[in-house]
């Protein structure tokens, strides 16, 4: 039987800095997905990469005194480096400097230009480098982007080519109008708001004096494309488009799209990303997941531009790659922001680690392995529906609190009933109550396939080999 396609896509950050623990929160959120829609059988091709023109890029390069190129290609390795360092199973790194992509972002070009949707004028406003994009009076907090408070709008005054964003508001509305178009809810009525009111035709290029770092305009040696614009493609250039027509097919034109993203991206991701695609003739994404911000100390926004982030490779290598991707998934928020402190960390994981999973998991195969000959045999269909139903609904936080619920439910059970006594005294139902335990022990195991598959794979071989873990699974940080 043929399986069904599903295609997942984080966005892809920019190669300005050092990756920190916000993309890693998106990252381990698009590999829970990926992984769990494996589990129920499905083909999946899951996306990262890295986002490497623009003008940001170029001013740290200049700054570094690199060559642009090699700036990217260092600090794209990086962000490469995070799929081991995070375990995570993407199928695929795009990398906006790749040929094959920049391509793709020509022939996307041509046909929305075909379409009459590309037009060029000249324009005066005030500029972002944080964001890469003009923004207007509206969108300042005491004179500052909301968004890179430490950051002053520059006023730009060139002529660019725009894009008709506003051919499609009737159509953007339509597509909003279906409830799975954006998780949560409430983002989707934040993108119909702005389509209805403050939608306006974007610039989509910028003028080579000022910086030539971008993808080039076939037929305008003065222009490049705007990074914006440029990036979005990624999201088809990763599957091989518009060359690879089956990988396209499979996943793009007959599969589940879904995309993932911060919440400051409602307005590129769901309306100017959409409605490029509608000019080119392309089906739109099926759902874009927004989660919130990862917040440090008194609630402010991590942020390279604020130098407030914390690297996840630091915590990694004290704690383990499974221990941050318990935090990220069950501790911080699914769609609202979320603080991260260290001794918020610290706490989190000895009381659900090291007190909690890894105690428990401790107790019960010991008394396995002194109790019992070998391992009860294990059925095929052990996880809850209740699980799979917050998985589907892309609820993480959930679905992970859920397994925390069942730890919590079999240590109290294991208090109560006490098989660690009850063998001494009755042994038969002694071992049935510790192969009870064991085969709950393993239904949990099953559900941390998405979350922790570290830990996945090493309790369902210790409980498979009937053995009590040599050392503790999650040492207690003191």
């Amino acid at each position: 039987m043929k399986k069904s396609s599903f295609y997942i896509t984080t966005t892809i950050p920019y190669v300005n800095a050092d990756p920190h623990i916000g993309f890693a929160l998106e990252l381990v959120q698009g590999d829970a997905i990926a992984r769990y829609q494996r589990l129920i059988d499905k083909e999946v091709f899951f996306s990262t990469g890295t986002d490497e023109h623009g003008q940001k890029i170029w001013e740290a390069s200049e700054k570094e005194g690199k060559n642009v190129q090699e700036y990217v290609d260092h600090y794209a390795q990086k962000f490469l480096d995070l799929k081991t360092i995070l375990n995570i199973s993407n199928d695929n790194f795009i990398r906006t400097t790749n040929p094959l992509h920049i391509e793709a972002a020509q022939k996307f070009w041509s046909l929305c230009s075909a379409k009459g949707d590309i037009y060029k004028k000249k324009y005066k406003g005030l500029y972002c480098v944080g964001c890469e994009k003009f923004i207007t009076e509206k969108d300042l907090v005491n004179g500052k982007c909301v968004f890179h408070p430490n950051l002053a709008p520059e006023v730009v005054e060139e002529e660019n080519y725009f894009f008709r964003l506003g051919n499609y508001k009737k159509q953007l509305l339509e597509y909003l109008s279906n409830e799975k178009a954006i998780v949560p809810e409430w983002r989707r009525k934040e993108a119909i708001d702005f389509v209805k009111d403050g939608m306006e035709d974007f610039s989509i290029s910028r003028n080579k004096k000022r910086f030539s770092w971008g993808v080039p305009i076939t037929g305008d040696e003065d222009q490049v494309m705007y990074v914006w614009f440029d990036a979005f493609i990624n999201y088809i250039s990763t599957l091989g488009w518009p060359h690879d027509e089956a990988n396209f097919k499979k996943f793009w034109l007959d599969g589940a799209k879904i995309q993932i993203a911060g919440k400051d991206m409602v307005k590129f991701q769901s309306v100017m990303w959409q409605g490029m695609l509608m000019s080119a003739g392309l089906p739109t994404t099926h759902t874009v997941i927004y989660h919130g911000f990862i917040t440090g100390e008194g609630g402010i926004k991590m942020s390279k531009s604020l130098g407030n982030v914390i690297n996840p490779n630091d915590i990694v290598k004290e704690y383990g790659t499974d221990a941050l991707r318990y935090f990220l998934l069950r501790e911080i928020s699914s769609f609202e922001d979320s603080p991260f402190t260290m001794e918020r960390f610290k706490d989190a994981y000895n009381s659900g680690l090291a007190n909690g999973l890894g105690n428990l998991a401790s107790r019960i195969l010991t008394l396995s392995e002194k109790y019992l000959e070998k391992c009860p045999e294990i059925p095929e269909k052990l996880v809850p529906k209740e699980f799979y139903n917050l998985m589907d609904s892309f609820d993480i936080k959930k679905a992970a609190d859920y397994i925390w619920s069942k730890i919590s439910v079999l240590d109290k059970s294991i208090q109560d009933d006490e098989p660690f006594k009850i063998v001494k005294i009755d042994v038969e139902r002694g071992k049935e109550l510790i192969k009870k335990a064991v085969l709950e022990l393993y239904t949990i195991a099953r559900m941390l396939n998405s979350i922790m598959p570290e830990t996945n794979v090493t309790l369902k071989k210790l409980i498979k080999e009937n053995k009590k873990p040599a050392q503790p699974l999650f040492p207690r940080k003191d």
